[in-house]
């Protein structure tokens, strides 16, 4: 593969600018270089006794001071570890294998949100579809309540309009009663006329009768009788 010659390369041409340049600020961050193991002593020289026997490429740490020599840097790392170490293993960046395996790590973990979020937007999708299909039903059901609710406006439209009438067929009837009510008394009246009528009719001829019967006799002259004397 390419990747380690790049990385030593890259290494390289990071590290030697640094071999210039002036000391190192308190507390300077910096990373080990591309050299794997690199030791840990108590002092500013290699006569000093080592407390690490390796801090791995990549490591994180923090400068505390350079040597008057500017050839040994000591150092704190993130988990507390202090000491000495070459001042030409120290670089600003992470060297290129560790930021590639930090891409490629990044990648991956990028890779998983987007397949996270693809079954998501494929969920999403599901509960649209699902969602559009009971809106469907939804307006189906809502198309036939209002053809529903038509026909029961209709329906008590006519019930309305039968109250109506049934009422004014009521208010005719009970004037249709009345009238007939008073069309029975009126002709009760007339027959109650009619039969006194008739009786003093009745009363009229019998009495013209009783008076022609012994009137009318007194009218004719009287027929003289023939006597047997004469």
């Amino acid at each position: 593969m390419r990747l380690p010659t790049f990385g030593l390369l890259l290494s390289a041409l990071i590290v030697l600018p640094a071999l210039c340049c002036a000391p190192l600020m308190a507390q300077d961050v910096r990373y080990i270089s591309d050299k794997q193991y690199i030791p840990l002593r108590t002092g500013a020289g290699n006569q000093y006794r080592i407390v690490h026997r390796g801090l791995p490429s990549g490591t994180r740490l923090r400068v505390a001071r350079l040597s008057d020599d500017g050839e040994w840097a000591e150092i704190t790392t993130d988990g507390g570890t202090s000491g000495w170490l070459r001042a030409q293993y120290l670089m600003q960046e992470p060297p290129a294998q560790n930021q590639v395996d930090d891409a490629l790590r990044r990648a991956s973990q990028a890779a998983q949100r987007n397949t996270a979020l693809s079954e998501e937007v494929a969920s999403l999708k599901s509960e649209r579809d699902a969602l559009l299909e009971q809106v469907n039903r939804s307006d189906s059901q809502l198309g036939d309540v209002s053809e529903e609710l038509a026909q029961l406006e209709k329906i008590s439209g006519n019930a309305v309009q039968l109250d109506v009438d049934n009422r004014r067929l009521v208010v005719e009837t009970e004037t249709l009663r009345s009238e007939v009510e008073t069309l029975e008394s009126e002709n009760q009246r007339l027959q109650d006329k009619l039969q006194s009528q008739d009786f003093l009719n009745g009363a009229l001829a019998v009495l013209l009768g009783v008076i022609i019967t012994l009137v009318v006799p007194r009218l004719w002259p009287k027929r003289r009788r023939n006597s047997s004397w004469a």
